[in-house]
């Protein structure tokens, strides 16, 4: 069987685990990185193919972006006019229908396939609260993150004017509520006020309680643990009080970039187009042929 030749674009927390990710798959083989530099940086990037451009790299079937999310459309764009099939970990929810409206037509075209929003949420628990729904149809979801760090809200102030590092942990009230924790670290001249207020307004905090907090040192704070419980109280029928609960607790990069490869791996199984995973048949994600698959699982 010929393998998945997959590359990932972006080098930082969850482009290292992806390329592991890659590696470890039995169908799939790392066609190498793309990243603005070749230099050899990273003890993890010994012995990779290393390109700033994905010509570069072969032939290339799917590419796991890992890049931020403000910039993926753009990215998703580059790599499907070449017909070559992308996965993304876009995180700014309100806006996914508008991603997969922009990106499904240019898949199209260019006969890939796109797969947004693909981390773990949304992404897989988007999955899971779908599940839920078709259980109980009448009723009530609440999704409860942490305690721990977002990488896409850290992404997020970094990005700010006058921020030289930054953390952002994702703290749980109860009931989809949540509190963020906001530490930072200023650049020469720049106001605490100022790039407090501009992290308060940005999309990803402003409809958060969010707490920023100036710190001498980001990298005493820095852990890549965090979690989900997700609740669902409703009604199957008309039977009522049917009462469900999904909770974990795992390493935040290293899940969100599983979650990408294994998507990458349905690309290859479906239609041009554009698809959150909701859209994707779950046994699409695993290896191996379906007569095995379902065999094992059903």
């Amino acid at each position: 069987m010929e393998k998945i030749r997959v590359a990932v674009v972006g080098w930082g927390n969850v482009g290292r685990c992806a390329s592991e990710a890659i590696i470890a798959a039995p169908d799939m083989e790392l066609a190498g990185v793309v990243r603005r530099s070749t230099k050899v940086d990273d003890p993890a990037l010994v012995n990779m193919k290393i390109a700033t451009d994905i010509a570069d790299l072969g032939k290339v079937d799917v590419a796991v972006l890992c890049t931020p999310t403000r910039v993926i459309e753009a990215e998703a764009k580059k790599y499907l006019e070449l017909g070559i099939s992308t996965v993304d970990s876009f995180d700014i929810h309100p806006a996914i229908v508008d991603l997969r409206a922009a990106l499904a037509p240019v898949a199209k075209q260019h006969n890939a396939v796109s797969v947004i929003a693909a981390g773990w949420d949304p992404g897989s628990d988007s999955v899971i609260r779908a599940t839920l729904e078709a259980m109980a149809p009448i009723g009530v979801t609440y999704t409860n993150f942490g305690p721990g760090m977002s990488m896409g809200h850290t992404v997020a102030v970094k990005a700010i004017a006058g921020v030289a590092d930054a953390l952002s942990l994702t703290i749980p009230q109860g009931t989809s509520i949540h509190r963020r924790l906001v530490y930072i670290t200023l650049q020469d001249g720049a106001d605490f006020e100022t790039v407090a207020a501009a992290i308060k307004a940005d999309p990803y905090f402003k409809n958060d309680d969010t707490r920023v907090t100036l710190v001498e040192d980001i990298n005493a704070l820095v852990d890549m643990g965090h979690g989900v419980n997700l609740t669902r109280k409703g009604v199957s029928g008309q039977t009522h009080n049917q009462m469900f609960s999904f909770e974990m607790r795992i390493n935040n990069p290293a899940l969100t970039s599983q979650v990408m490869v294994s998507c990458a791996r349905a690309c290859t199984r479906m239609a041009p187009g554009c698809y959150p995973m909701v859209e994707i048949p779950p046994i699409d994600l695993l290896p191996g042929a379906r007569e095995g698959i379902i065999h094992r699982l059903v």
